[in-house]
């Protein structure tokens, strides 16, 4: 039997091109480029690697949003996902991470079986890391976030991970079905290819709307959503820092200290 793997993934605007009106306090979106979130690329790099290791694996890519992440879809498709899945109504538009994971859990449901769900740690345009956890929860399946490194048995069914921690890390065993959160320590995510993106045309990429996956309205998005965004700004430029350099403790401390006189910190 093969494994079937679905990785959930968001397109989202290029942070470093990101920029925000200073009178609204609204992010400027004309003219920003859109890409695969970065994590999401690692948890697709490693669906790809077990493909990579056996003949009988199938990738499903998953995403929810407006139309043109259709685009996205197909780069995942051209790296070598087998099908991807589009979820795109306006009755799921402005969907928090709780709302999200209610429509990410229908659709996984309308997918079918599945042996592993992967998911990057967080998008770079919300820094929430709660909707991969969230979907998990929702389809009563054990999941291990910040993984940084995957290790699945011959039999298919046993895996071990390395979950990041802040001082180190602490190895888990899990066996399939399980959602794991891919940071971006787990891998290089690998570039499209020649052919990869003329099979890609001829891969399945379905297009589904709120009916379609049968999910309740009353839990998806913006009036569902219990996470309001109050105000997004632009933090102010801190000053450029100073190096305080000396051959002895006791040298710093003193320019330091004459630094800080002259600024009337003391």
């Amino acid at each position: 039997m093969a494994i079937k793997i679905i990785v959930c993934a968001k397109q989202v605007p290029d942070t470093n091109e990101i920029r925000i009106n200073p009178e609204t306090g609204t992010l400027i979106r004309d003219g920003i480029p859109s890409i695969m979130n970065p994590d999401d690329a690692n948890a697709l790099e490693e669906a790809l690697a077990v493909k990579d290791q056996y003949d009988d694996v199938h990738i499903t890519l998953l995403t929810m949003g407006p139309p043109q992440a259709k685009d996205m879809l197909l780069e995942g498709l051209a790296m070598g996902a087998d099908e991807a899945v589009l979820v795109s109504d306006r009755a799921v538009g402005g969907s928090d991470t709780w709302a999200t994971s209610n429509a990410l859990a229908a659709a996984i449901h309308k997918i079918g079986r599945y042996d592993l769900l992967f998911a990057g740690r967080q998008a770079i345009d919300g820094d929430t890391a709660q909707v991969g956890p969230q979907v998990a929860e929702k389809l009563g399946i054990p999941q291990v976030t910040y993984v940084q490194n995957f290790k699945i048995e011959d039999n298919k069914k046993d895996i071990t991970v390395q979950r990041a921690l802040e001082d180190g890390y602490e190895v888990i065993k899990i066996q399939t079905p399980c959602m794991l959160t891919a940071i971006k320590e787990l891998n290089e995510p690998r570039y499209m290819f020649v052919h990869g993106i003329f099979e890609a045309a001829d891969k399945p990429l379905h297009i589904w709307n709120a009916k379609d996956i049968k999910v309740d309205l009353k839990t998806v998005g913006l009036k569902a959503s219990p996470t309001k965004v109050f105000r997004s700004f632009t933090p102010k430029t801190k000053g450029k820092g100073v190096l305080v350099e000396g051959d002895t403790e006791k040298e710093i401390a003193q320019k330091l200290l004459v630094h800080l006189k002259g600024k009337h910190v003391i």
